[in-house]
């Protein structure tokens, strides 16, 4: 099956001619759908994986340790109603054993077949033989977080919140092994030399213990918890670290809940809070704890929230490392063989070479071989909080609500994968599905729908779809579509890409504003605040939105574009096309008394236009662009779209300026000068005598301000002789028009 099928033409009706494609290939996408009977290889080849053998339903909350029973089956614990089952090879459950505690953490099994475990929060170590459970020890510490039988039929015992491993002997009596200092000591695991590894929280320190009291920390990791660890034959120690998500909102460990025994753990990541029940014995002191972080990482509690709250909570930060999984050799040389911002690891196992991890998405267990990673199986929405490889069996334990899963040998069940949604972003015609791999006999079928989550609006899944040359998508056009791939027991096919081609219906282009600017060159003649008037750039902007923007001391609500200091008139707009086509525009005028537009230019591709202001009478003037997405498409496939300016006043018309003549007596002069504008207002009247510095004079009404005005200059202390006077008066468009008079 190592093909590729062409794009058959699909232009037709109001959708584009540029097709595109959907691909999914390699590993990170192919994580992105949901997973059934099928593994990922590392090189991204989807094939038939393990099937799920049995899935055992035990009717709790959460599966917290699971160890080999003597007779082929396992035993499992589970939370929080302090549960130990016996699952046998054929995935029929019984109940072995009720502890009067919420939560059996931790099981182990010695070297009689023994079945021991471990209650929390009143930590005690109970034994149990012919469904009879003795309490072998009371701990002194709140929790049991692991048990480990030693080679002399001794259980070492990890305990919170003193961060002590106690060894019990057979007897019960019990004495520190190892004080670490931190908080929790979370994982233990025994080499075949006796040396015992502990992995502890909340500053993710692994320790090597020698013998009692002797201890060395081989690796400190920068994650808050050491939550399993793995011990292949060649003494390479294998640990994952996790938590590095997780930020508590308090400092505080305990907080006080109700009296009734109860559990309550918080929504991803989650802080499991406990309360003590009364020990055989004893009475409870209605005290609680709060847990490492990664021990309850199952949000199975409807009131995870409040409980969070009261006892300070945590919270999860984005974008950090959330777990880790490393790999320290015999000659205690520290690799990091995987780490993930995106998922929490929960439990190892080895199987052979290989390295075998389960994780909080989706369930999903996968192998670590060489540092290349294959997605072995997807199991279901939840936790695999535990792992076990026994014999050739591989039970996986799932939180959420708590299942035991057996796996069987790979390709013996169907297989099925089941892609993400993907949205086309416009309503879409597909063409022939595509998919590269080797083998037959998988079949393809689609589905899609207007909505992002499929649902009964969605067409029904399509007939199959095997041959790959007449693999033409036949589901209804839509905005999102999504396909299925199914794999019958027994296949060896493989899928390493597939592609949905796609024509998405032409989304016509949008003009978000347009801008008209005058560019204003610099008056030798002016100087002062006037120059800086006459060389600043005036612009005002039309949106889509219709509205005008927010007005400023500078603008109004016409568009004002100056003459005699203005170089050219500059056009621009803004405007985009959601499909990515290329766009041409034209511009186009029509003043403000005209009904038709005129065409300045046609097919532009760039977005600012330059004009001369002279090729305008003065008046005022709207200015429209057209904007087509014709360079992308064909004709009668593009589509347009328009925006309209305000008016643009054009006045390239100076003021005329009238001096009246002028009345002199001695030493004093008085003299009217009338300034006309025929389009713009008057803004501002100045004189200069003798080539002096310009001075302003106000209209005689008091403001300058109307297309009219009188303007009167009253001169004292002349000196006797000739005068040059001359008058210069500005429209609101910084035409000037001027005047002068000769005074004997």
């Amino acid at each position: 099956m190592r093909f590729a099928v062409a794009l058959c033409g699909l232009a037709i009706g109001a959708y584009g001619a540029t097709s595109t494609a959907w691909e999914v290939n390699g590993f990170t996408d192919f994580l992105k759908g949901r997973l059934t009977g099928l593994s990922v290889s590392v090189t991204g080849s989807v094939q038939l994986g393990p099937p799920i053998r049995f899935n055992t339903a035990l009717e709790q909350p959460a599966v917290w340790s699971i160890v080999p029973a003597p007779d082929h089956g396992v035993y499992v614990s589970t939370g929080h109603q302090g549960k130990v089952f016996r699952v046998g090879a054929d995935g029929k459950s019984s109940l072995v054993w009720s502890s009067v505690q919420p939560e059996v953490f931790a099981l182990c099994v010695d070297g009689r077949g023994r079945l021991y475990a471990g209650t929390s929060p009143n930590g005690s170590v109970f034994r149990i033989e012919d469904g009879k459970a003795t309490e072998l020890w009371h701990s002194p510490a709140k929790y049991i977080w692991a048990l480990q039988a030693g080679a002399d039929d001794s259980i070492y015992a990890a305990t919170g919140e003193s961060g002590q491993v106690f060894r019990i002997a057979p007897d019960g009596k019990a004495s520190v092994y190892y004080e670490t200092g931190q908080g929790n000591v979370t994982s233990l695991a025994l080499a075949p030399d006796g040396r015992l590894y502990a992995g502890t929280d909340p500053n993710g320190l692994l320790y090597e213990i020698a013998s009692a009291g002797k201890a060395v920390v081989i690796y400190d990791s920068s994650l808050p918890e050491i939550r399993a660890i793995a011990l292949a034959k060649d003494g390479t120690v294998y640990a994952a670290g996790m938590g590095g998500a997780v930020s508590t909102r308090s400092g505080t460990a305990a907080a006080a809940v109700a009296a009734t025994p109860t559990v309550v753990t918080a929504l991803t990541p989650t802080v499991i809070t406990v309360t003590e029940a009364a020990h055989a014995g004893g009475s409870a002191d209605q005290s609680s704890a709060v847990a490492p972080a990664s021990q309850g990482q199952t949000g199975v509690s409807a009131s995870s929230t409040a409980s969070t709250a009261s006892t300070g909570g945590v919270v999860e930060v984005s974008g950090v490392e959330k777990s880790a999984i490393y790999r320290i050799g015999p000659d205690r040389m520290v690799q990091t063989i995987r780490s993930s911002k995106e998922d929490n690891v929960y439990d190892l196992a080895l199987d052979g070479n290989a390295l075998l991890f389960s994780t909080d998405v989706h369930g999903r267990v996968y192998r670590l071989r060489e540092r290349e990673t294959t997605l072995l199986a997807e199991l279901a929405d939840g936790e695999t909080t535990r792992i076990l490889k026994a014999g050739e069996t591989l039970y996986a334990g799932m939180s959420n609500p708590g299942r035991l899963f057996v796996l069987g040998e790979p390709g013996t069940g169907p297989g099925r994968y089941e892609s993400q949604v993907h949205d086309s972003s416009s309503v879409a015609r597909w063409g022939h599905l595509q998919w590269h791999g080797k083998g037959s006999g998988i079949v393809f079928k689609t589905r899609t729908g207007y909505s992002t989550r499929p649902d009964a609006t969605w067409s029904a899944w399509s007939g199959p779809l095997s041959d790959a040359g007449k693999a033409l998508i036949t589901s209804p056009a839509g905005r999102f579509i999504q396909w299925r791939a199914e794999w019958p027991a027994g296949s060896t096919a493989t899928v390493d890409s597939v592609a949905v081609p796609y024509l998405p219906q032409n989304t016509p282009p949008v003009v978000h504003s347009i801008t008209v600017t005058s560019i204003v060159g610099t008056n030798p003649a002016k100087s002062g605040a006037n120059a800086a008037a006459a060389t600043s750039a005036y612009s005002i902007t039309v949106t889509d939105t219709g509205e005008p923007p927010a007005a400023s001391s500078s603008t109004t609500a016409s568009q004002n574009v100056s003459h005699l200091q203005t170089t050219q008139t500059q056009i621009s707009w803004q405007a985009d096309d959601a499909d990515g086509d290329k766009l041409a525009y034209s511009v186009y005028f029509r003043a403000e008394d005209e009904q038709s537009w005129q065409l300045i230019r046609s097919r532009m591709l760039e977005n600012t236009l330059l004009l001369d202001p002279d090729v305008f009478a003065d008046g005022r003037y709207f200015f429209r662009v057209v904007a087509s997405d014709t360079p992308s498409n064909p004709a009668d496939l593009a589509r347009e779209s328009e925006l309209v300016s305000t008016p643009v006043l054009i006045d390239n018309t100076p003021p005329v300026v009238t001096i009246d003549a002028p009345r002199r007596n001695d030493a004093v002069l008085d003299v009217d000068v009338e300034g006309e504008d025929k389009t713009s207002p008057l803004r501002l009247c100045e004189y200069s005598l003798d080539t002096g510095s310009w001075q302003p004079i106000e209209a005689v009404d008091g403001v300058t301000d109307s297309p009219r005005e009188r303007f009167h200059l009253h001169l004292e202390k002349l000196r006797p002789g000739e005068h040059l006077l001359v008058f210069r008066i500005y429209d609101t468009e910084n035409n000037a028009g001027l005047a002068r008079v000769l005074l004997h």
